[in-house]
Formats: structure tokens, C-alpha cells, sequence
């Protein structure tokens, strides 16, 4: 059974939710958006329905300050936010009768982030996570090649300006203060507390989170630990055949977890 919820953060900005509900559930998951995404972007509904037809309840909701349903513009838009919001939608779910933990956590890019940054916090809750295209840390993501030769452009103008690729004639516009926020974040010092089975996926295409930033994660990870190459795939997936392959590696680890 499939529900839209709205409730408020901590700024009392309305965040939407859908939640997707199993009878007899054999976990709990919820699955994050990346920068400029949504809870209906493609790759990310994949996603849940994997988890669903794993038996899992699984939640995935739209973040302040994007695209979506919830509140906010995308020139606002911060991993500080997106992490707050991420906690602000985990408390909430401990108010309702098919909560339960630990859960597993999956997210894309700017999500990916955000599940790594709550699980090295509070790993206690924790399942598993599958941080897919992920931003590793600030630092790393201005090196990425996407930004090569413009960060000086960008913080001169102090604006980024890009023509979506996924909805024609939509502009995006982000401030030099998002780069500042990000900054401010690195996984990679807190990853030996990732003790629960994670499953990095990336696709070999990427500009934005590209695999040798992949692999610095990787290595540094503790314990049980996937690692998988999608070709000719780029940051984010919409071929029917990336999104095919990402759902068996997916299914497989869910399975395994």
C-alpha cells in the first residue's frame, strides 16, 4: 500500500514523503535523492521497487530545497539541509507502527552523502547501506572532472548556472555558498565506524563522483563491502539497462544483508 504523508522539519518547511507498506515486512528501508533530484526520479523509484519486492516497507520523500514536492527553491539547497532533513524524516518514522530498526539506508550523489554522514553518527541503527554515485567529501567533489576549470568562475560569479538534462528548459541555478556548506564534510575520517555491509555502486562514466573517489571509500571501509562498475553509465542512471543491471547488484545485496 502506497501513502503520501506531509510533515513538517525542523524549520517547519513542509517535507512529502511516500511510503510504500508490506504486510509481514522483513525490513525497513528508505531510499534519498541526490542534488536537484526527486522521490519520482527514476533511478530512485528503481530503487525502492527492489526494496518493496524484497518485502520491505520502504520509504523515499523529497528534501526541502529541490525539485520536488516539498518546500523550498533549489538556490537554497545544501548537504546541511539535505542531512537535516534526512534525520528530521527518521524521527518521524519512529512515530509510526511498521517502524522498526536497525533499517537499511540507499541513497544517490548528495543522499549518498547523507546516509554515510547519519550511519557514522548513529551506526547503531543501521542495517546496511547502498550509497550509489556518492559524494565522498566536499573537497573530493570540487575535484571531480564536472567542476574542472570552472570553480574560479563559479566563486567569482558567485553563481553556477546549468541547463538540466533531464527536464528540457529547466535552468539550475546554485550559489558559492552550497560549495562553502559542502566543504565543510568528509566521510572518509569516521569510515572505519561503517562496521554494517555497504554496497558502493558507481558507473564508469562519471564526472561528478567518478571511481577513484569510489575507490578512496572503499578502501577505507571495514568490514563486508561491494563495490560494482556500471559501463558506459554516467552520475546519474536512466538507461533501462543500467537501471536493469543496478537492480540485480541491488536485489543480490539486499538478499545477502
Amino acid at each position: 500500500m502506497m501513502n503520501k504523508i506531509i510533515i513538517n522539519n525542523r524549520k517547519n518547511k513542509k517535507i512529502v514523503i511516500l511510503v510504500e507498506t508490506k504486510k509481514n515486512q522483513k525490513g525497513l528501508a528508505f531510499v534519498m535523492h541526490g542534488l536537484s533530484g526527486s522521490k519520482d526520479e527514476l533511478h530512485i523509484k528503481s530503487i525502492a521497487t527492489t526494496f518493496v519486492e524484497n518485502g520491505y516497507t520502504t520509504v523515499r520523500f523529497d528534501t526541502t530545497n529541490t525539485f520536488g514536492e516539498s518546500y523550498g527553491r533549489y538556490e537554497d539547497a545544501t548537504l546541511t539541509n539535505y542531512y537535516e532533513d534526512l534525520e528530521d524524516v527518521l524521527k518521524w518514522s519512529k512515530t509510526q507502527t511498521w517502524y522498526e530498526k536497525p533499517f537499511i539506508l540507499a541513497g544517490h550523489s548528495l543522499g549518498g552523502i547523507a546516509i554515510l554522514l547519519y550511519t557514522e553518527k548513529f551506526p547503531q541503527n543501521v542495517r546496511g547501506i547502498a550509497p550509489l554515485s556518492t559524494v565522498v567529501s566536499g573537497q573530493l567533489s570540487m575535484e571531480a572532472p564536472r567542476h574542472r576549470g570552472k570553480l574560479e568562475l563559479w566563486e567569482k560569479s558567485g553563481w553556477r548556472e546549468e541547463i538540466s538534462q533531464s527536464v528540457p528548459g529547466r535552468i539550475k541555478r546554485l550559489p558559492w555558498s552550497h560549495v562553502v556548506d559542502r566543504l565543510k564534510y568528509d566521510v572518509i575520517p569516521n569510515a572505519k565506524k561503517l562496521t554494517m555491509p555497504v554496497l558502493l555502486i558507481v558507473g564508469d562514466h562519471d564526472e561528478s563522483t567518478p571511481y577513484k573517489h569510489q575507490k578512496i571509500l572503499f578502501d577505507a571501509l571495514p568490514a563486508k563491502k561491494e563495490f560494482h562498475i556500471i559501463k558506459n553509465a554516467p552520475h546519474t542512471f536512466v538507461d533501462s539497462i543500467h537501471l536493469k543491471e543496478i537492480n540485480r547488484i541491488l536485489d543480490a545485496w539486499i538478499k545477502s544483508v
